[in-house]
């Protein structure tokens, strides 16, 4: 694990983080319940309902954001909440999907969006601008 920030902080944040899981017991946290820890933020908080909890949650982060913003489907500033919900009301809520779909956003951001390469080279233009 790389430090993101400081390192005392992320160390205590991990600690707050485990021991709150650790009190859950069997019970599924609520979204809000994760982002009312210190250090949780909305992507956080929705990466760990959907791949650990496994509730449909999806998770917008900084792939996405470059993908929407390229495609014209969103502007760069837009906040996270309204991207999220971009992609919650146009895709089934299942878990699965959004998992796969989030997947398939990385894999796609990985070969096209790196931060040096030119975005025009997405495939995914061909399709918006049609």
């Amino acid at each position: 694990m790389r430090p993101a920030g400081y390192y005392n902080q992320k160390a205590v944040r991990l600690k707050t983080l485990a021991e709150w899981f650790l009190e859950l017991k069997s019970r599924t946290p609520e979204r809000e319940e994760l982002l009312s820890l210190k250090g949780v933020g909305p992507e956080t908080a929705d990466s760990i309902l959907l791949y650990a909890f496994k509730q449909p949650s999806f998770v917008v982060d900084a792939y996405t954001r470059r993908i929407i913003s390229n495609l014209g489907l969103a502007d760069e500033k837009t906040k996270y909440s309204e991207i999220k919900a971009l992609f919650e009301e146009n895709l089934p809520e299942d878990m699965i999907v959004y998992q796969e779909y989030h997947a398939l956003l990385v894999e796609h951001a990985k070969r096209y969006y790196q931060k040096k390469i030119n975005y025009s080279r997405c495939p995914l233009l061909k399709i918006v601008l049609a």
